[in-house]
Order: structure tokens, then sequence, then C-alpha cells
């Protein structure tokens, strides 16, 4: 992934070097479960700790030559080894140190997810309860609908992110798994208590029924957990796109002091983090297109996963990191305009109680389409720059509702009465 969008904490996980420390350790455990089984010296495994980490340029000069990077690491390694390097990656294939290791990074990199999908998710929640009595028109269609508040679109989000948090870590959970089974997968030259070892030591799962991999639907899984968390970003952020326009500029984007809106106009502010994050999340939804791909290989393996995974694995979980944490920062630093958003429910001249009115009627006897044409009618001519639609609806006899009636039907109050339910629950709610 490019510099950009790259965040220092998941660059090292996805590293030149964290990989082949890993491969090391990986080669390390194997040697100390034969080690075990009293096949290889019991030293051998210290040998592979003790050498010197695999210089990552020598490596890459290595896998130049004979293409192969599993091979060119263990030739490094070996060569460093002062002893015991003729038992490096005894019994082992390529895959049980190629897959264990993804496991284990996938199981490193969800860690850093987890942490950042609490976050939004906690500064979301306390922006919902700041704004639960924030009231706006609410928007069907992107048209007026009936009058919510800010605390509760926002509390749909903290859910949203909830949601994504929990699908997330059971994701996680299938994938950073691992196996050390040998060439097809059947244990020929590597007993099942040395991929009980390795996984248990590097804190990952075992794969149920290895072919000589992992099975792919496990990373599938995991980059469609990424990409529908990435989703529920866009939600945020198209929201917050809609309601910055200048039609509405009912919140804008946190604005720093000195920063540039555009390079023309020097008036804008456009929502630029929000922009950013849609297009994030349409590359994360292109990642889990892609891993699902990967899910069919031929027979016990074939290679066809691998270029692709060397690029999508990494880059989903670091376009995703970064892109929660700038949620993160959108969310805790938008701007409200609690006064436009009351300016904008005054806007729409009481359209938007319409359905009280229309309940009100059917309440006293009155047919329901008969109510709702007359209705209609009012709000329509409103609409049309006519009579006020309550005024309308007092005067006319067709109306069966008294003053006192009428006038409760355009209290939005009413209306939100039972919405602290919403956050009842958010209060209750936690990663």
């Amino acid at each position: 992934m490019i510099e950009r969008y790259t965040l220092p904490e998941m660059a090292a996980v996805w590293s030149d070097r964290r990989k082949l420390d890993l491969w090391q350790e990986i080669e390390a455990l194997a040697l100390e479960g034969w080690a075990a089984e009293g096949r290889v010296p019991a030293d051998a495994s210290r040998a592979v700790r003790e050498a010197p980490p695999v210089d990552v340029v020598a490596w890459k000069a290595r896998d130049d030559e004979i293409h192969h990077d599993l091979a060119a690491f263990v030739d490094v390694l070996a060569a460093s080894m002062p002893e015991h390097g003729e038992w490096l990656h005894y019994g082992l294939t390529s895959s049980d140190v190629l897959d264990t290791a993804t496991g284990a990074l996938i199981g490193e990199a969800a860690g850093l997810l987890l942490d950042e999908t609490a976050a939004l998710f906690e500064v979301i929640k306390r922006r919902a309860v700041e704004h639960r009595d924030t009231v706006m028109v609410g928007r069907t269609h992107g048209i007026w609908a009936e009058p919510t508040t800010f605390g509760l679109k926002m509390a749909g989000w903290a859910f949203q992110v909830l949601r994504a948090h929990r699908r997330l870590a059971a994701a996680a959970s299938e994938a950073a798994v691992g196996t050390v089974s040998g060439a097809v997968g059947t244990y020929a030259a590597v007993p099942p208590s040395i991929e009980a070892h390795v996984c248990s030591q590097l804190g990952v799962g075992v794969e149920d029924a290895p072919t000589q991999v992992v099975a792919r639907d496990r990373h599938a899984s995991f980059l469609s957990a990424v990409s529908l968390t990435g989703a529920a970003v866009e939600q945020i952020a198209v929201e917050i796109r809609h309601l910055a326009r200048s039609e509405v500029a009912e919140v804008a984007e946190p604005f720093r002091a000195g920063q540039k809106g555009s390079s023309a106009m020097p008036h804008k502010r456009n929502p630029v983090l929000s922009e950013n994050l849609t297009g994030l999340a349409r590359l994360l939804r292109g990642y889990a297109a892609a891993a699902g791909e990967n899910i069919a290989l031929w027979h016990e393996r074939d290679i066809s996963h691998s270029s692709v995974e060397r690029v999508v694995i990494p880059d989903a979980c670091t376009v995703l990191h970064f892109a929660l944490r700038r949620a993160s920062r959108l969310v805790d630093g938008l701007e409200v305009h609690a006064d436009r958003m009351q300016a904008n429910l005054e806007a729409a001249g009481g359209l938007v109680h319409s359905q009280e009115v229309l309940l009100a009627m059917v309440e006293t006897g009155m047919g329901r389409d008969d109510a709702y044409r007359i209705v209609q009618r009012h709000a329509a001519a409103a609409w049309e720059g006519g009579p006020g639609f309550q005024e309308a609806l007092a005067n006319d006899p067709e109306v069966p509702l008294d003053a006192g009636r009428l006038d409760a039907c355009f209290d939005p109050a009413a209306l939100l009465q039972h919405a602290g339910v919403v956050f009842e629950r958010l209060a209750a709610a936690s990663p």
C-alpha cells in the first residue's frame, strides 16, 4: 500500500522484517517439536534462534537467483548457522511456513483493526449521546420525512460499527490458523504433534483438513469482514457528505487552521475526509472480491492465490486501519450546526408531520384513503407555495380535528417520545 494510506503500526505487521522473523520462529518451533519426538538434536532449535535475523537484502538477492522466496530464506538462514543448519526445514514444505505465518500475521493485523473499530465505536457513542436531543429533519430518498435527532442517526452508525467489530473478530478467528502437515497435507513427513506445537506457541488455530495449504475461504471471509467494516465507515462518510452540502449545511468536517479547501476558490470547505473514506471503501470491496476468487484451487493446491493475497491481505488491512483512524478523527471533530438543523426543519413548513395528521383523522373514524387524499392535497399545495400546511388543514371543514388535536400533531416531541429506547440500548452496548 502507498505510504499516504499506511500507518506505522500496520506497516510493521506486514513488513519484510516481521515476515522473515516470523518464518525463523516457525522453523525454530518446528525443530522444538522434532526434538521432543527425539528426531533432531535438542539444541537445533536454539541454533536457529541464535542465528542472526535473515538479512532482507541477502534474502531478496538469493530469491532473484532461485526464484523461490521461502527456499531463499532457508538457504540464507542455514548459511548463517554455525551448526545444525542441515536440520533446518526438516520435514516441512513451503506452505507449512508461509500459511502458518500468514495466519499469525492476520491475527496481529486483526488486533490492530479491532482496537481501531472499538475506538471508533466509542467516539460515535459519545457524540450520539451529546446530540440525542438535537432535532433535525429525517430524510428518506433524500426527501423530507419525519423529524429525528442527530443523536439517533449517530446511534445507528455506532451499532453498525459494533456489528462490524464482532464480525471482524469472528472472521479473524477463522483466518488466524496454520498448518504444518507436509507436501499434500497428509502428515506423511511430519507428525501432527509438530503442527500442534508450532500453532499453539504462535497462538493460532490449526487447519482441520489441510491440503498442503490452509483453505482460502478463511481468508475470503476475513476480507469480506474487512470490506463490511469499510462499508460501515462509508455509511458515515456518505451521510456527512450529504449533510455538509451548501444547501443543507447541517454539519461540517473539522477544518484546521491554515488548511485549504480548494486551490482556486478560497471559500471552499470541501468534505474531503468523507470523500476519501468513500473511495477507500471501494478498494476494500475490490480486495474482498479478489479473495473470493482465491478459494477454488487445483487439487491439493496451486499458487494462483499467491500473487493475489500478497497484495490484497496486507493492503486491505492497511487501508481499513487508516480509514478507521481517519473516521474517528472525523466524527470526533465533526461540527454539528443545530441551528441550521432547526431552520431546515422549520423550512419544511410542517409537512414532516403529515403522518400524524393522517393517523389522527383515521382515529376519528374517517376512512384511511379519504384522510390520505385530504392531507396529500394540502401538503402538495403548501409545497408549491400555497397556504401553510397546518393553516390549510385548520380551515378545511373536511378535517375532523379541533385546534388542540391539530396542534398536537405538529409537536416534534410527540414523534420522538419513544426514541429513548435506542439510547438505553446504546448505553448497554460495548465491543
